[in-house]
């Protein structure tokens, strides 16, 4: 007779993978479908990005901006296109955790676990709501470890040849992925995998992923290193400082505090489990990357997310072996209603499910007032959401202003965004309203450049009357855009025409350079 653990772990797990992955892939279609609070500030930025691909771009490699122009071309751009790849990616990140328990040795219950707690994670439900390359890293990560946890099985040199592939194309989604990397080579000299060194498996895998994210690299090179620079400024100008107490503080909210256990157990399995210590190169991993995070004083909590996938897989296989005890047969029942119950709790934060001022009250009434990891001031709403509203109502009121032109200045007119979200609004409405060519100087719209430059008529959003006057023979402010919910920064704008400029774009464009 099979012991009690065999049995589950013969059961229907495939049964709760699909279960779960489809669970977490009409969550996400239903609030892109019929809820959401509108389109998102970054989502701007990358559909514009997506008209102009290339090789890399100021804020991020080019991987996520390739795959969002091949969206566009099958399925258009609504929002509800834009948000598909996010889902179906949020839903092979809880497959990918499914295999990756199978793999570990646990069952149907463990596989429950885990898929349940990466659902009820609040930073996944935000990353698989809007379209960006944290959605991709999180799923990376997740077929990293797996890969990982092949290597451990058997070190075939396939399992080095798939780690350098999935770590290649995760640095070319997103630079975060040297962070495994860094962590998996720990790992390799401080467990078993060491007895690969003197092969030339690991130095080709590396090899391989240097080749894959050379793109991104050759275009920084061709461009004075300028994700370098946008990292130095953000980390300077823009992200608030986080010490270590505030990290470690914010990884149990941003990751659901009741998934605690699950991961905690992760650790335990990982490092003191006999048969967990053969996995042991994914505890490494975690560790190297919370110890380069945490010393960095800039990191924001959410950097160490896609780190949790493989401890909630390893968490769940020993969760489900303790409860195998007549004495903690309890923990089947608990822990599942557990990280339920906190994940409905929490699930409003981050994913738009609920109308803007039920959302409000709800915050209140649970102690999650508005915030920002910008360290801005913000309004009624944190700042996830806040970007989320005004884009529109934008782009209505500045081509109002637009229209009211004479005829003969239209065709001399342009746009000037002070950031990329306002520059991204009027591009991505002009299918909509009628609006001029949009410029900024923020992040990549800077290396576009400023299209023709003899435009006469200049519309500036974004700056006071101060900052333009000395550059124009006439300013005038033509509106104010208004916005309820959205950041402090973009409410209240004037709208500023201004005509005959007194300098070249040429002259001044260098020096209007803005990367952070």
């Amino acid at each position: 007779m099979k012991p009690r653990h065999i049995e589950q772990r013969d059961g229907g797990w495939k049964i709760v993978v699909l279960g779960s992955v489809l669970c977490k892939l009409l969550l996400h279609l239903f609030t892109n479908a019929f809820a959401g609070y509108g389109i998102f500030r970054d989502e701007l930025y990358y559909l514009a990005c997506s008209h102009r691909l290339d090789f890399g771009y100021v804020d991020q490699p080019p991987l996520s901006i390739h795959l969002l122009a091949l969206n566009r071309m099958l399925f258009g751009d609504s929002i509800f296109a834009l948000r598909l790849l996010p889902a179906v990616a949020g839903a092979l990140t809880v497959f990918v955790a499914g295999i990756l328990v199978r793999r570990l040795g646990g069952g149907a219950f463990a596989v429950f676990i885990a898929c349940l707690s990466v659902i009820a994670a609040p930073i996944y439900l935000a990353f698989n709501t809007v379209y960006s390359m944290n959605t991709f890293d999180v799923l990376l990560w997740a077929l990293s470890a797996y890969a990982a946890v092949l290597l451990a099985h058997d070190g075939k040199p396939r399992c080095w040849m798939l780690l350098g592939l999935l770590i290649g194309l995760g640095l070319l989604n997103k630079i975060s992925m040297i962070w495994f990397a860094t962590g998996l080579a720990a790992a390799i000299v401080l467990t078993g995998l060491r007895k690969h060194l003197p092969t030339r498996w690991p130095y080709l895998a590396a090899l391989l992923a240097l080749a894959l994210f050379s793109p991104f690299v050759i275009w920084n090179a061709v461009h004075d290193f300028a994700h370098l620079e946008f990292i130095r400024n953000a980390s300077d100008l823009k992200y608030a400082s986080v010490t270590p107490l505030d990290f470690i503080a914010g990884q149990f909210l941003m990751i659901n505090p009741a998934t605690a256990p699950v991961w905690i157990a992760g650790l335990f399995f990982l490092f003191i489990s006999k048969s967990g210590r053969r996995y042991m190169s994914l505890g490494i991993i975690f560790v190297v990357t919370t110890l380069i995070l945490v010393f960095n004083v800039h990191s924001k909590p959410e950097y160490l997310s896609p780190a949790y996938v493989m401890l909630f897989a390893a968490g769940a296989v020993q969760i489900e072996r303790l409860s195998a005890r007549r004495a903690l047969v309890w923990l089947r029942v608990a822990i599942p209603a557990l990280v339920a119950v906190g994940g409905i709790a929490i699930a409003p934060m981050t994913l738009p499910i609920l109308p803007v001022e039920s959302f409000i009250r709800y915050a209140g009434s649970i102690g999650q007032g508005p915030g920002s990891y910008e360290g801005k001031e913000v309004s009624e709403v944190h700042q996830f959401y806040a970007d989320m509203f005004g884009w529109e109502n934008m782009a209505r009121t500045v081509s109002g202003v637009y229209l009211s032109l004479p005829e003969t200045e239209r065709s001399s007119c342009v746009v000037f965004g002070s950031n990329y979200g306002e520059a991204g609004a009027v591009e991505y409405f002009s299918s909509k309203y009628e609006l001029p060519p949009a410029l900024s100087s923020h992040n990549n719209y800077w290396i576009w450049g400023f299209g023709r430059g003899d435009y006469r008529t200049v519309i500036v959003i974004g700056l006071t009357r101060e900052d333009v006057e000395s550059s124009f023979e006439s300013v005038e402010q033509a509106a104010v855009i208004a916005c309820k919910y959205c950041m402090p920064y973009e409410n209240n704008l004037p709208v500023l025409v201004c005509r005959n400029p007194r300098v070249q774009w040429s002259e001044v464009w260098d020096s209007m350079k803005h990367y952070e």
